[in-house]
């Protein structure tokens, strides 16, 4: 037995609770292990802990494993008694046995002889609230990300004098065009969102800014003259709310734009301004050139001059952004926040800010932007949720990736999901592109492969966000090409209905199946064909099958017509190459 293969600590996504009464527990072992009993029990179930007491607890078997690119992860999921939880592993290989404690690995002759204290692994106490918790209705949201600028112009809002013409699907955007998108221009094309099945709209930002994208925020209690005014904001929430839609907005507390009047001090003023701290300043005065990032000068986004971070260490910067935070649920009624560079802004400001937004709305939901495995965020007390961006790669990979086979998609599936508790996958913002990168359609060159992975996208745990124009699979090359304008006159012509129908009735399979998004799912090998996927998900009520031809060749199937929920190239038995077919069992 490979004992370095063998591995658990009882905390974060390997020990924890699931609700108040039940505990999971995860560990993992090299692909050697046949079986694993895990001894659990109440630690004080034969005295006191010190005493000369002897504890065996109860014995269960973890039957459930997923596949990982060389470890097994087995879990299990158990109900103490009294909320307490002692327990230790006995691993079984063929003919071998092994007892797996805090302390390490015993060998069964070793376990049996030992005199010592055993140093059990502990899980204290299951408290209510340290139990992470999501808002339960995220899992149901169909996402529809925003980028304003290009959305659609209403006419209103104080336009640029440059104000570009709307541009075509096929016109190639550049960073500093603009091109008059606005608040009223969402609030109109509402009941279209609502037609489509969105029921969440992620607004990129719209507070006051010199840029398109608006992420060199200039006041964050001001909405950008261009796109409208509190008053238009408050509109919009009220209507999306009537229509059934939540409002998320983007917070970018990282960093600030050159022109907040704090910003603006510190470069007059130096160390005698009052908000020197209030940024993370090495060397004044700056240089009058674009390079104070690099040559050190004060920290920045990346190394953009025009972007001075802020200090998320100081109570005063603190409690600006929380007062920001409050005035947008308070003033906006919005019910989510994501948070841009969430990475780089402190755990201590991330913690405050979650019970400062809980205080206001129970069920509000907080969306890091973090690209990396983000455990150290998602413990309960900082963000429910981060973006997807590993699923996002593992999905297209796999594509872009010819020899890559089914069980290598299966494991970096597997990877995913694996990574946090099972309340936080219900919750992953899942997503195949967006402001940040290539579209989906332009990345992949194919409209037949753009929908098996749209297939994927709407059959994973946690909740889906479309990126507006993937409806239409709208074109777009890396920032800021990926910004298009959003195709109105060639949807109001029709040109776009069978793409849209095709995204509706995806839509419409994920809001009414909650097995598709549920979070059991499981790989289910119908053929050698190393290139054909097949999983399954299931919930009490219904087990539903998805099935995607990914290879060069023709696969027959039979597959029960009365059942097929939804297909693209299935005909006569046969799934053709790039063809998917989801159906019931």
């Amino acid at each position: 037995m490979n004992y370095s293969g063998i591995f658990h600590t009882a905390t974060d996504n390997m020990c924890y609770a699931l609700n108040d009464n039940e505990l999971v527990i995860n560990i993992k072992t090299d692909y050697d292990v046949d079986r694993i009993i895990l001894h659990y029990g109440d630690p004080f179930a034969t005295g006191i802990m010190g005493g000369k007491t002897t504890w065996n607890g109860s014995q269960v078997e973890i039957n459930t494993f997923t596949r990982l690119a060389y470890q097994k992860l087995w879990s299990a999921t158990v109900t103490p008694e009294f909320k307490r939880c002692r327990y230790f592993f006995e691993i079984i290989s063929e003919d071998e046995v092994c007892y797996y404690l805090e302390d390490g690995i015993k060998s069964k002759k070793e376990f049996e002889s030992y005199n010592g204290r055993f140093q059990y692994f502990f899980f204290p106490w299951i408290n209510s609230a340290d139990v992470n918790r999501v808002p339960q209705w995220v899992n149901q949201t169909i996402w529809y990300q925003i980028f304003p600028d290009r959305f659609y112009n209403s006419g209103t809002g104080e336009k640029s004098k440059n104000l570009k013409p709307w541009a075509g699907p096929h016109n190639v955007m550049r960073h500093l065009d603009n091109y008059g998108g606005d608040i009223q221009g969402i609030t109109n094309k509402l009941g279209y969102l609502q037609d489509l099945g969105v029921t969440g709209l992620y607004l990129t930002p719209i507070n006051e800014s010199t840029s398109n994208h608006k992420y060199n925020t200039d006041d964050y209690y001001t909405i950008d003259k261009a796109f409208g005014t509190d008053e238009t904001l408050k509109l919009m929430v009220k209507v999306a709310h009537k229509k059934g839609i939540r409002v998320m907005l983007d917070g970018v507390f990282n960093h600030c734009g050159n022109g907040l009047m704090q910003w603006q001090d510190v470069v007059k003023n130096g160390k005698s301004s009052p908000y020197f701290n209030w940024f993370i300043v090495n060397d004044w005065p700056f240089s009058t050139v674009h390079c104070n990032a690099k040559a050190g000068k004060y920290y920045t986004f990346a190394f953009s001059d025009y972007m001075p971070k802020l200090n998320t260490n100081n109570p005063e910067v603190i409690e600006y952004l929380l007062d920001v935070c409050t005035h947008w649920v308070k003033e906006y009624d919005i019910d989510a926040l994501r948070l841009d560079v969430a990475n780089e802004v402190s755990h201590y400001f991330c913690k405050e800010l979650k019970k400062r937004m809980l205080s206001l709305k129970s069920d509000f939901y907080i969306l890091g932007e973090v690209w990396h495995s983000s455990m150290p965020w998602l413990r309960g007390d900082e963000f429910d949720s981060v973006m997807n961006y590993p699923l996002q790669e593992s999905i297209n990979d796999f594509w872009a990736i010819p020899t890559q086979t089914r069980d290598e998609f299966e494991r970096a599936i597997n990877r995913c999901y694996s990574m946090y508790m099972t309340q936080t996958n219900d919750a992953l913002f899942n997503m195949l592109d967006s402001h940040d990168t290539i579209r989906l359609i332009t990345k992949l060159g194919s409209i037949d492969k753009f929908y098996q992975q749209m297939a994927v996208l709407f059959s994973m745990p946690g909740t889906v966000c479309i990126y507006y124009g993937t409806e239409v699979a709208l074109e777009g090359n890396y920032d800021p090409d990926c910004r298009r304008c959003m195709p109105w006159k060639e949807i109001d012509s029709g040109i776009y209905n069978d793409q849209i129908k095709t995204m509706k009735a995806l839509i419409n399979l994920r809001k009414t199946h909650k097995s598709l998004r549920s979070s059991a799912y499981r790989f289910t090998p119908l053929t050698r064909n190393d290139r054909l996927l097949a999983y399954t998900k299931s919930d009490d009520n219904e087990t539903i099958q998805i099935i995607l031809n990914c290879s060069n060749a023709d696969v027959p199937l039979q597959i029960d017509n009365s059942r097929i929920l939804f297909s693209r190239l299935y005909s006569n038995e046969t799934v053709s190459p790039n063809g998917v077919v989801i159906s019931k069992i």
